[in-house]
């Protein structure tokens, strides 16, 4: 008995480095979701947190223990802000967060095995809106909404957990012009192909 037993850990000890060569080429195409917190600021106004989400794609190349890629991605939010008795009693003024376009690069190096860590930075171009509700006979009610364009930077992990999926968290700063700014924590699952 303790001859098998000894057989099979000596066996999945020598299948392990193999499986782990094989899990973590950080080379080719993934696509990913992500999901995490978001804080949009507007500088001089105040700040307000929601919920990030979104798709992302890239390519990776690996070379030895160096990593390069570049990347896109799509996301909204969920953060609003409002305020209310703005120029009336009873109106309110809202602040949203809308979509997030993003394109930029990566640059990491791998450790052991099997983790990804990287810096990011590019260029990111978000919507923002603003809602006004009069709160009396909407007469005065309006929707506006604008286009910020910014640069982006950020650090993160990413983990083989299967030859072609991976886990990521990421900490990412993107600063928009006319003083408006976002910090975002996300996670993310993908495939690698």
């Amino acid at each position: 008995m303790r001859r098998m037993i000894f057989a099979a850990l000596l066996a999945g000890t020598v299948a392990t480095p193999a499986f782990a060569q094989d899990a973590a080429p950080f080379t080719g195409a993934r696509i990913e979701g992500l999901i995490g917190w978001d804080r949009s600021k507007v500088e001089d106004a105040g700040r307000e947190d929601g919920v990030a989400y979104g798709v992302g794609v890239g390519y990776d190349f690996q070379m030895g223990g160096a990593v390069v890629g570049a990347e896109a991605e799509v996301a909204d939010a969920s953060t609003k802000e409002c305020g209310s008795n703005v120029f009336a009693a009873g109106d309110e003024l809202c602040f949203k967060a809308k979509r997030d376009l993003y394109v930029g690069g990566r640059v990491g190096g791998v450790l052991g095995q099997n983790t990804l860590i990287y810096g990011k930075a590019g260029y990111t171009n978000a919507r923002f809106g603003y809602d006004y509700d009069d709160g009396a006979s909407g007469v005065a009610n309006f929707e506006n909404g604008r286009n910020l364009d910014g640069i982006r930077v950020g650090a993160g992990l990413e983990h083989a957990i299967w030859p072609n999926a991976f886990l990521k968290a990421e900490y990412r700063y993107s600063n928009y012009e006319d003083g408006v700014s976002r910090h975002q924590t996300v996670a993310g699952f993908g495939f690698r192909f």
